[in-house]
């Protein structure tokens, strides 16, 4: 959603750090460039004019202070990511838990910003963390919303309360209030109501949100907003804020190609905090709202912690410690490790965007837009048709069998081959760094596309053939090496 936003801070900081001596001019010109790429992302013009003063005001009396060369762009920048903080929020806030379960979390918001999906990932979210929540179905306008949060309340395994069908019949009031009070008597520590929306904000809206948070009085009231709607998001959020009320945002559909001025709106303009993203279809594509990691993520400096987070999350603790002991022990790396290896990445989501998380990312735009992530999947159809021998020494690869392992996978025997190579020079790699030594070349990703482009892998350094001793003990142990 920031690409464009990135790239713009990223050219008028670099330009900055081009520069031995900073001028005042100098600091004017990066102001008045960042303020015109914030107005074309459609942030509000009154945050834009508050983040620019603050970050002029605060660059020019640093100026005096500070040496010449790169510690001035240096101080400069972190006043400008300093700035991005605050007003993205300052710091992340948590749901606050109620003393006496229920804890109970009010979905409001306008119809299409994707409330009923949000339920179904929130409540996702807390059970993954061991509470019991309970979804209510408290949308009875629109077709089908009852039925839908049903749908999603299966597939995740977390119980529905829908005594009404909806489609314009029942009381939704009545329904949230009876949910409440049936979660109490089954013991859920948590309930999430889902309530009705419009196309636009209107009285018979307005007056059904405020009945029911006067009926069921939640810990939580929730705004949840479509990040891709631009100005109108605020709009939006002023209008609910003075209506209804509430005490956080979620941004839904951040994965969008929208310019993301919301995001760097709503919190400053409604004095609320942004506590959860959206960045995705599946339920799982949902996360806590960081400023800091946003505001990294705006000025090209990547995503490294949201991104470890995930790794940690996919990546089973058994089979890492595994890995852990083979390596230390002297054990070779093995095909099924490395399917193991693929697996978790596939658990960690799309490629593309963790690889848009690493610092630099912007720099590598193309590329990251063009990878192909099916190329896993067909890197792991190349090693499942492999037979356990065969994974555990790819010295049995011989032509016929790599012929019928390119037959079986539906890929080419050059496909093969290319894995096969890559997958050696990684086993060798290893071997190295476990001796201590730091590998001479870097090897190119184990499978065709990953890691790096192709245009950065060509230049990389070939490593050199090692001579080998005349002294046949020391060949041996060379050999061993």
């Amino acid at each position: 959603m920031f690409d464009s936003l990135t790239q713009r801070f990223s050219a008028s900081l670099s330009s900055l750090r081009s520069r031995g001596k900073i001028s005042p001019s100098d600091i004017d010109n990066t102001c008045q460039e960042i303020r015109t790429a914030l107005l074309e992302a459609d942030v509000a013009l009154s945050v834009v004019n508050q983040f620019i003063e603050e970050i002029r005001t605060k660059s020019l009396e640093a100026l005096p202070t500070l040496q010449s060369g790169s510690n001035q762009a240096q101080a400069i920048f972190d006043i400008i990511n300093a700035a991005l903080v605050e007003i993205l929020g300052a710091q992340a806030r948590r749901v606050r838990f109620a003393k006496q379960p229920p804890t109970i979390i009010m979905l409001a918001g306008l119809q299409g910003a994707g409330k009923t999906t949000l339920a179904g990932k929130l409540a996702k979210y807390f059970a993954d963390q061991g509470n019991t929540p309970l979804l209510v179905a408290s949308d009875l306008a629109r077709p089908n919303a009852v039925t839908q949060l049903q749908v999603v309340g299966e597939s995740i395994g977390i119980p529905v309360f829908a005594p009404e069908p909806g489609n314009g019949i029942g009381n939704a009031v009545k329904v949230a209030k009876d949910g409440v009070a049936f979660a109490k008597s089954k013991l859920h520590n948590m309930v999430i109501v889902d309530t009705a929306g419009r196309l636009g904000v209107d009285e018979s809206l307005m007056k059904e949100a405020i009945s029911i948070r006067d009926a069921i009085n939640p810990n939580e009231i929730l705004f949840v907003v479509d990040a891709m709607i631009g100005q109108d998001a605020v709009r939006t959020a002023q209008a609910f804020l003075e209506g209804v009320g509430f005490d956080g945002v979620v941004l839904t559909k951040m994965d969008g190609d929208a310019r993301g001025g919301a995001a760097l709106s709503i919190a400053q303009m409604t004095q609320r905090p942004i506590m959860f993203v959206s960045t995705g279809e599946k339920l799982t594509d949902f996360d806590i709202f960081y400023p800091e990691r946003m505001a990294s993520r705006i000025l090209g400096m990547g995503d490294v912690a949201t991104l470890a987070e995930q790794a940690k999350k996919a990546f089973d603790p058994a089979t890492s410690a595994k890995l852990e002991s083979k390596f230390a022990s002297g054990e070779d790396f093995t095909f099924d490790d490395f399917l193991e290896q693929l697996s978790a990445m596939s658990k960690m989501g799309s490629m593309s965007k963790m690889l848009s998380m690493l610092p630099g990312a912007g720099q590598m735009k193309k590329q990251i837009e063009n990878f192909d992530e099916a190329e896993i999947y067909r890197t792991k159809a190349i090693v499942q048709s492999m037979t356990p021998a065969e994974r555990h020494d790819p010295k049995l690869l011989n032509g016929s069998r790599r012929a019928r392992i390119a037959g079986g996978s539906g890929r080419t025997v050059t496909e093969v081959n290319s894995l096969v190579d890559r997958f050696t020079q990684a086993q060798k790699m290893m071997k190295q760094m476990r001796n201590g030594k730091m590998p001479q070349g870097l090897p190119p990703a184990m499978y065709q596309g990953g890691g790096m482009p192709t245009s950065t892998r060509a230049k990389l350094p070939a490593s050199k053939k090692k001579s080998k001793s005349g002294n046949p003990a020391k060949r041996a142990l060379e050999e061993q090496s």
